[in-house]
């Protein structure tokens, strides 16, 4: 059975034993914005102002560094305030835990987050939480295993996970397994697809193919599309005219893109309705929603009750929505705070933190892996007019393999 990380936290009526609140990722608003962080920006943050100066939140004895880019411009320098209030929300919520966070500023750049990594080591971080942005992790694991400190990072890059360098964002490759798994599960045999040549596109790419091969499954047309969305009809029409030997199609895109792509395919004579759409968890998004083209769509995702429920505290607090990010700093510290509660001295020595049966959370499941990315428990979902409809709910556990 997974880690239920049970601790003690506190509302204004009662004191609860209550699971781990665990959630996900993008530079976005409130609900509805889709899982993703740093892989699909068009660039670096920039930075929009001086460095914020470092603040200590919480006397406990267990120092715990967190590294964000709160002076960055934009939805990056906003996603990081957010998940910094979450992150004293967790501290808040949770009675009395014998963490103190050591709160750095890294400037949305790589010599920004080696700099903090390093104070926070000196003040005597045991562990690092961040850095969000893929160019700023090496930087700040080069000092964390210098100093031997295990990080938890926020970019959902698995490129840059590795040796005590765990991802807890939500990955394109766990999204890309469930669904393609489900989809398998229900007698989808041949397939489709129609992707963005990005960052995210290349990842998810990947993980079709070699999850469509481990199902047994074919792949009778994969087709890209460039940035610039006039160019889409060709690849749109080459898909269109294969999807007769196909039983589901794959479209990773985010909400923004994907009514565009469907628009293409309906033009080249696709008639989505006799198909079997399917996605990731990008496509939690207003957009794909309200596009009926769409609806009956299936895609890969969390539980959402989960951050509505996260959501919904936050409010209360702040007095606005926070990022879809803004739980991941959150659970970041909440798990902090049951190691430190529950394993004593080896609290985040590598094998508590990578325990095969994972921990529970507000998505579900999760765990980390040996080399550093995670995989998740996801539910499925339908699009409809009123948002995602769960299909097949999210694990329980994840057995016994790893």
């Amino acid at each position: 059975m997974p880690l239920d990380l049970s601790v003690f936290r506190e509302t204004p009526s009662r004191r609860t034993v209550v699971r781990l609140l665990l959630a996900t990722p993008l530079l976005s608003g409130c609900a509805g914005g889709g899982l993703s962080t740093d892989l699909f920006s068009s660039g670096p943050a920039v930075p929009a102002g001086p460095p914020q100066q470092p603040t200590a939140v919480g006397t406990g004895q267990v120092k715990v560094g967190v590294i964000l880019p709160l002076s960055a411009s934009g939805n990056a320098g906003a996603a990081a305030q957010s998940m910094k209030n979450a992150a004293e929300m967790a501290l808040a919520e949770f009675q009395n835990p014998n963490i103190q966070l050591l709160i750095k500023d890294d400037g949305a750049s790589a010599q920004g987050a080696q700099q903090a990594a390093q104070q926070a080591a000196d003040e005597g971080a045991e562990i690092i939480l961040g850095p969000l942005f893929a160019l700023s992790v090496p930087a700040a694991a080069q000092v964390a295993r210098g100093r031997n400190l295990p990080m938890i990072a926020f970019s959902n890059d698995s490129s840059v996970a590795g040796r005590g360098v765990n991802l807890l964002s939500f990955l394109p490759e766990s999204d890309v397994n469930r669904i393609v798994d489900y989809a398998a599960g229900t007698g989808k045999r041949s397939f489709a697809a129609l992707a963005p040549d990005n960052a995210y596109g290349a990842v998810a790419e990947v993980a079709f193919k070699q999850a469509t091969a481990r199902r047994g499954g074919r792949i009778v047309v994969f087709e890209k599309y460039g940035a610039d969305r006039a160019q889409i009809q060709a690849p749109a029409r080459t898909v269109a005219q294969a999807l007769g030997g196909a039983d589901a199609l794959f479209l990773p895109d985010d909400g923004e893109a994907l009514p565009v792509v469907a628009q293409a395919l309906t033009s080249a004579g696709a008639n989505l309705k006799r198909i079997q759409l399917i996605g990731t968890g990008l496509w939690d998004h207003p957009r794909v929603f309200a596009d009926a083209s769409l609806h009956g769509g299936l895609y890969a995702g969390p539980d959402p009750a989960g951050f509505r429920a996260f959501a919904g505290r936050y409010r209360s607090r702040f007095g606005g929505d926070p990022v879809r990010t803004a739980t991941l700093s959150y659970d970041a510290v909440a798990l902090v705070a049951a190691l430190v509660k529950t394993q004593g001295p080896q609290r985040f020595a590598p094998e508590v933190l990578t325990n095969p049966s994972g921990f529970a959370g507000i998505d579900g499941l999760f765990r980390f892996r040996a080399d550093g990315t995670n995989e998740r428990g996801l539910a499925v979902m339908r699009v409809t007019s009123s948002g995602g409809q769960i299909v097949a709910a999210s694990p329980k556990s994840f057995g016994n393999s790893t």
